[in-house]
């Protein structure tokens, strides 16, 4: 696996999103019932930021906030970074490790088609040298017909 477009035709597409306007504890049932740590923020299907349990840990009940009554416009990440379908998942680990980042979001001519967490690219890093590790291991014990060079 070598491009996010393998990332996410293996795990599929669905992203979870909300509205700005939702507050921080719809957020957090979304979040919940759907297994995520994290949801897409959208208006008229545009993204406009990212919301995670790191932004409801640091801006809600550290602050003293009310998850029911705080809107999920006040707490959400606005500068989202972003990854495409091309994109290496190599790459998308350098970003995530050099900002910071668990999710990053796939778009694709300004339309976000999905979403990769870290787990999701740890996840395929690992299978893809478990891959080349096997692969190398019938190379030397004299099974030539296999293909080293799968993401040499």
């Amino acid at each position: 696996m070598n491009s996010v477009n393998d990332l996410l035709r293996d795990k599929g597409g669905r992203v979870w999103t909300i509205a700005p306007q939702a507050s921080a504890y719809a957020a957090l049932e979304l979040m919940a019932q759907a297994n995520i740590g994290a949801v897409m923020v959208t208006e008229n299907d545009r993204v406009v930021g990212i919301f995670s349990e790191r932004d409801y840990a640091r801006k809600v009940i550290l602050l003293g906030r009310s998850s029911k009554t705080t809107p999920v416009s006040e707490l959400m990440t606005r500068d989202v970074l972003y990854v495409s379908r091309a994109d290496t998942i190599e790459n998308c680990m350098a970003l995530m490790t050099e900002k910071r980042l668990r999710h990053l979001p796939v778009m694709e001519n300004g339309t976000l088609v999905g979403l990769v967490s870290i787990g999701d690219v740890v996840k395929a890093i690992i299978s893809d040298h478990e891959f080349t590790i096997r692969e190398l291991e019938r190379y030397i014990n004299g099974d030539h017909t296999t293909n080293i060079n799968h993401n040499l």
